[in-house]
C-alpha cells in the first residue's frame, strides 16, 4: 500500500501500459488530439500565441521540440507556447466536476516531453490518458475555485506525470518532480475574475511548461519537497483541503476519464455551451432580433458564478471577457445565428444594438438546474418578444457533452471550420490522416511540422 498520494500517482503513471488501454479510450484519444490541433491551429494569427510563439522561438534547447507555427524550441518552452496555441480560442474539451477543466490542455506537454524524449503515438496516447485521468480525478476530489485557486493548479500534476512517463523517471524521480511542481504550480483565481487578460488563456500553458521542468530538472537529480500533499503547510493543507482519489484507470473504457470528457461546438466558456444551442434552436421562431424585447437565461450556480456575476461580464471589453460571458454570448447567438472568432471582435464587443439586448437581458439561477449540474450543464433561454409572445427553449446536453458526443461527420465540420481557412484543405486532410493511425505512429511529433503557416 502507498504511503502517500504521490506515491501512488507516480506508480499510475509509470506502470500503465499502452496494452492496458481499452479500445473506447484509444479512440477518444485520437479525437481528443485532433480537436485539440485545430484550436491550436485556428488560434494560429491571435495575439497571445503568436507572443507566445516569438518569445520561445529565442530559447533554443537540446533536446528540442517543435513549436505550433514553425520553429524549435526548448521543451518546456514549446509546452509553453504550443499550450497557448491549444487554449486561447477557449474552444478545447472540458470536463465537468466540483473544479471544472480543460484536460486537453495537457497535450501541449505531452507533445513536447514526447518528441524530446523521441515517443511513440502510442506513448503519446499513453501519457495523455494518465494526465487526464489524474486531472479529472482531482477535480471531482476537490473545489479549489472557492478557495482562491485556478483550475490549472492541478495541471502542474498532471503534465508532471506525462512528462515523466514520457522521459522514463524513475518512482523517486516523479516523486520529486511533483514536489518541485506542486509547490511551485499554484495559480491565483484572479485569472478568471473580473475583467480578463490574455493570460486566461496561457496559464494552463505555464503549467504544462511547469510540468516538463519539473520532470528535466527531477531526471538530473534534482530533489523536490515532500511529501507534496501530506505535508505540513503542504498541498491539502494549503490549496485544496482533503482528497480523497478513488482507484485510477482499469480495464474498462468507464474506469477512464477520457470518455467523460466533452468536446465544445462553439468557442465559448463552456457552461453556456447549451444555453447557445438553445439560442440557436430559437432564431428560427424569432426572425428579426428586432422582435426581440426582453431576454432571461436561466440558469445554474457554477454558470452564474464563473459566467454572470461580474459586472465586466454585462459590458466586456476584451475577447476573454466576452467568451466568458453568459449575457454576451447568447446576444450575440440570437443575432448573429453563430458564435465564432468573428463574434469577439471589437466591432461587434462595441456594437450598440447588441449591448442594448444585453441592457434588456437578466440571469437568475434556477435551484432545480442547479440540482442537475454537473451531470448535466442546463439553461433555459426565454425570449419576450415585442407582440408579446414568449418562446422557452431548455437543454441540458449541449452537441459535444459527453452524454451527447459529437458524431465523426460533426467532428470532421469542426475541425475543418477551423483548420482549412488557415493551412488549407489538402494540409488539413494530412493532418487528419497522421492523428487517425496515432497508436502505429512511430514518430508523431512529426505531425506539428505540418502546423506551420
Amino acid at each position: 500500500m502507498c504511503a502517500y498520494l504521490t506515491d501512488r500517482l507516480a506508480d499510475f503513471a509509470l506502470d500503465t501500459r499502452f496494452e492496458d488501454l481499452p479500445a473506447e479510450v484509444v479512440m477518444e484519444a485520437k479525437r481528443r488530439l485532433l480537436d485539440t490541433l485545430a484550436c491550436a491551429i485556428g488560434a494560429l494569427d491571435e495575439p497571445a500565441p503568436k507572443i507566445a510563439r516569438r518569445l520561445a522561438s529565442r530559447i533554443q534547447g537540446d533536446p528540442s521540440a517543435t513549436l505550433i507555427g514553425g520553429g524549435q524550441s526548448a521543451p518546456d518552452w514549446a509546452a509553453f507556447a504550443n499550450g497557448v496555441h491549444i487554449r486561447y480560442l477557449d474552444c478545447n474539451d472540458t470536463y465537468l466536476a466540483l473544479e471544472p477543466a480543460h484536460p486537453s490542455d495537457n497535450w501541449a506537454a505531452v507533445m513536447a516531453a514526447g518528441e524530446a524524449a523521441g515517443a511513440s503515438g502510442a506513448d503519446w496516447i499513453t501519457a495523455a490518458a494518465v494526465a487526464y485521468e489524474v486531472q479529472c480525478r482531482l477535480c471531482d476530489a476537490a473545489c479549489i475555485r472557492a478557495r482562491g485557486w485556478d483550475h490549472t493548479t492541478y495541471g502542474s500534476i498532471s503534465t508532471t506525470l506525462a512528462a515523466a512517463r514520457l522521459g522514463h523517471l524513475d518512482h523517486d524521480q516523479t516523486l520529486h518532480a511533483l514536489g518541485i511542481a506542486g509547490t511551485t504550480g499554484t495559480a491565483l483565481r484572479l485569472t478568471r475574475n473580473g475583467e480578463l487578460s490574455m493570460w486566461k488563456g496561457c496559464a494552463f500553458a505555464f503549467a504544462a511548461r511547469n510540468g516538463v521542468f519539473a520532470a528535466q530538472l527531477a531526471s538530473l537529480g534534482m530533489t523536490g519537497p515532500s511529501p507534496l500533499f501530506e505535508g505540513e503547510m503542504g498541498f491539502i493543507q494549503q490549496v485544496s483541503g482533503p482528497l480523497d482519489l478513488p482507484q485510477l484507470g482499469g480495464p474498462l473504457a468507464a474506469d477512464w476519464m477520457f470518455p467523460k470528457t466533452s468536446i465544445k461546438f462553439v468557442p465559448a466558456e463552456y457552461h453556456c455551451q447549451s444555453a447557445i444551442a438553445a439560442a440557436f434552436e430559437l432564431r428560427p421562431e424569432i426572425g428579426d432580433p428586432r422582435r426581440i424585447r426582453s431576454i432571461e437565461i436561466a440558469t445554474f450556480r457554477t454558470a452564474l458564478e464563473i459566467i454572470a456575476k461580474d459586472p465586466e461580464k454585462w459590458r466586456p471589453r476584451t475577447r476573454e471577457t466576452a467568451d466568458h460571458s453568459l449575457p454576451y454570448c447568447i446576444v450575440v447567438a440570437l443575432v448573429d445565428g453563430k458564435v465564432s472568432a468573428a463574434q469577439f471582435t471589437p466591432e461587434r464587443l462595441n456594437d450598440p444594438f447588441l449591448n442594448d439586448l444585453i441592457s434588456r437581458t437578466t440571469v437568475i439561477e434556477d435551484p432545480s438546474l442547479s440540482a442537475r449540474y454537473p451531470a448535466a450543464v442546463p439553461n433555459r433561454v426565454t425570449v419576450t418578444l415585442t407582440d408579446g409572445a414568449v418562446l422557452v427553449r431548455e437543454l441540458s446536453h449541449p452537441p459535444g457533452h459527453a452524454q451527447n458526443p459529437l458524431s465523426e461527420a460533426q467532428l470532421a465540420a469542426k475541425f475543418h471550420d477551423l483548420v482549412d481557412p488557415i493551412l488549407g484543405r489538402e494540409r488539413a486532410v494530412e493532418i487528419q490522416g497522421r492523428i487517425s493511425h496515432l497508436e502505429s505512429d512511430r514518430w508523431p511529433h512529426e505531425v506539428l511540422q505540418l502546423l506551420r503557416q
